[in-house]
């Protein structure tokens, strides 16, 4: 009796190369970053980084969290190393979450957002990570920023500043949690 066609040897085709599949290791990473406000302006210190097709892709500053530090410091210091913009938080915004491979590794990353008044600093791209920084107006950022789920953060965080501006003080509720795949 001969082999059925496709067989060889009596394993399944494809089946050897899923054995020799390596396994991607998960892990957990946790940044902070945010929307960094010159509120008298009505502008937002945003960073722009390339992509592997060169597109430039606009999004809100970050970075992972080093020992010992909290998020809202880690904030502080990101937005500072990512745009030269001195920032205090004022409230947090909102936290996302999603999912993507690098290298041998399936990584769940975490980024907490907060809002955070401009205190001093001037702008500068001088950080190795970042491409291009800039002031943008509030109103034009959902046109400008890469990623959904950071847009959703700053309508969020635009709803707090319009409250405040009101004298309505932050907006009740809880800041929103975003869950998905693309990043933020």
């Amino acid at each position: 009796m001969s082999p059925s066609p496709g067989r060889s040897g009596g394993a399944q085709p494809g089946r050897r190369n899923r054995r020799r599949r390596r396994r991607l290791r998960t892990v957990e990473e946790t940044s902070a970053g945010g929307l960094v406000v010159a509120e008298a302006e009505r502008l937002a210190a945003i960073i722009g980084r390339s992509d592997r097709r060169g597109r430039l892709l606009w999004s809100l500053p970050k970075g992972h969290i080093e020992p010992g530090e909290t998020p809202e410091q880690t904030a502080v210091r990101e937005v500072a190393e990512e745009t030269g913009i001195i920032g205090r938080v004022t409230v947090a915004i909102g936290t996302i979450d999603y999912w993507f491979v690098a290298g041998d590794r399936r990584v769940h990353k975490t980024v907490h957002h907060f809002l955070l008044d401009a205190v001093g600093g001037e702008l500068s791209d001088e950080d190795v990570e970042v491409t291009e920084v800039a002031w943008v107006p509030l109103g034009e950022l959902d046109g400008v920023l890469a990623y959904t789920d950071e847009r959703r953060l700053v309508r969020h965080a635009l709803a707090l500043l319009g409250g405040a501006r009101r004298g309505e003080g932050e907006a009740g509720g809880v800041p929103p949690r975003n869950t998905g795949t693309e990043q933020g």
